[in-house]
């Protein structure tokens, strides 16, 4: 059988208002393909066949620049310095407190008004294994968003010919400060735009998950799935219960600790077309989230995202972590890195 050889193809995407070039980056390995962009070290597609061979894109995003530029529901999105929320938008450290930028209600979220989704990022293409990689990487400075410290930040996506697709987070920081980094890709198996994700069957050993308030701010509780909604730990439609969550699935699950590091935590199965999404990770909890908000967002090609056109798992550290002292910490320390991986496998079922 012949599999196509990997590579790496860097194209012109847009010019922001600055005058900046902005690149799309396509990684090609075996059947699989995989493509980012300088801006917001942005995850733009993933491209695979089905079980018919149709190949389909598989990532809800844009055709172009301008939506990334734009406002948008971080849509492939690097997020930092800190995912998910922060409480009222502030947090103590060592007696000082620090004040962020309120974007949510009265709390901060996703790196608050201007995130490291909303900067153009240096790059370096080059090999990860022997596969196509690309390594994007930015220096917040000390204040930015009201955060402490000078941080360097860089992530290393890289895909296998497996249909893997790796992303590696690292930092370091000259002072205290908190970090939380993930990438927010909506995924809809059946391809972007083509209907919603409720007939997905999902999986995912996670007995535990943190409850929250009306902000989605966690109360400090971690309570059990059992005998809940919540309760994926055999396979179910998504659907299936998601009028019991209210307007749909968006809750921070604690990733059970013997899938921890890099065993497989979750697993999405799309019936029709035979794709799968297994999970792994080295970060401690999930953010699963089912597009409650997506109202008629135009994407790619003509498409509309309604209401559950897409599916978000989210890895990274607890939710408002900064001001919860039973959860893991997310301080990070001067001279001692921060380093955690994601992976995404990418298959087709039997």
């Amino acid at each position: 059988m012949h599999v196509a050889t990997s590579s790496i193809e860097k194209k012109h995407f847009g010019t922001l208002s600055s005058g900046e070039e902005v690149s799309l980056f396509i990684l090609k390995a075996g059947s699989f393909q995989a493509s980012f962009t300088d801006w917001g070290a942005t995850w733009v597609s993933l491209i695979m066949p089905d079980k018919e061979g149709q190949k389909d894109d598989i990532l809800l995003g844009f055709s172009t620049l301008s939506g990334y530029v734009g406002k948008h529901p971080y849509f492939g999105s690097t997020i930092g310095r800190f995912a998910n929320r922060i409480g009222g938008a502030r947090f103590v450290l060592n007696g000082i407190g620090y004040q962020l930028w309120t974007n949510d209600n009265c709390n901060h979220l996703h790196g608050g008004r201007k995130g490291f989704d909303k900067f153009l990022w240096n790059y370096e293409l080059s090999a990860f294994d022997g596969e196509p990689a690309i390594r994007f990487s930015r220096t917040s400075p000390d204040k930015e968003e009201g955060y402490p410290g000078t941080l360097y930040a860089e992530v290393i996506a890289s895909l296998s010919s497996l249909g893997e697709l790796h992303l590696h987070y690292y930092a370091e920081t000259d002072a205290m400060t908190p970090v939380n980094l993930t990438n927010h890709a909506y995924f809809n198996l059946a391809g972007e735009g083509k209907g919603t994700i409720l007939d997905h069957e999902l999986e995912m050993q996670a007995s535990m998950y943190l409850p929250v308030d009306q902000y989605l701010i966690p109360n400090g509780e971690i309570c059990s799935v059992e005998g809940t909604a919540l309760d994926f730990r055999c396979p179910k439609r998504i659907g299936r219960d998601i009028q019991e969550v209210g307007n749909g699935y968006d809750f921070c699950y604690i990733i059970d600790k013997d899938r921890l590091p890099l065993k497989t935590f979750a697993l999405v199965t799309e019936p029709s077309g035979g794709r799968s999404l297994s999970i792994s990770t080295t970060l401690p909890a999930v953010q699963f989230y089912t597009g409650n908000n997506l109202a008629g967002t135009f994407g790619k090609s003509g498409s509309i995202y309604y209401k559950y056109a897409g599916f978000c798992l989210e890895t990274e550290m607890y939710p408002d972590s900064p001001n919860k002292q039973n959860f893991p910490s997310c301080i990070l320390l001067p001279g001692m890195p921060w380093e955690h991986e994601t992976v995404y496998k990418f298959s087709l079922q039997c």
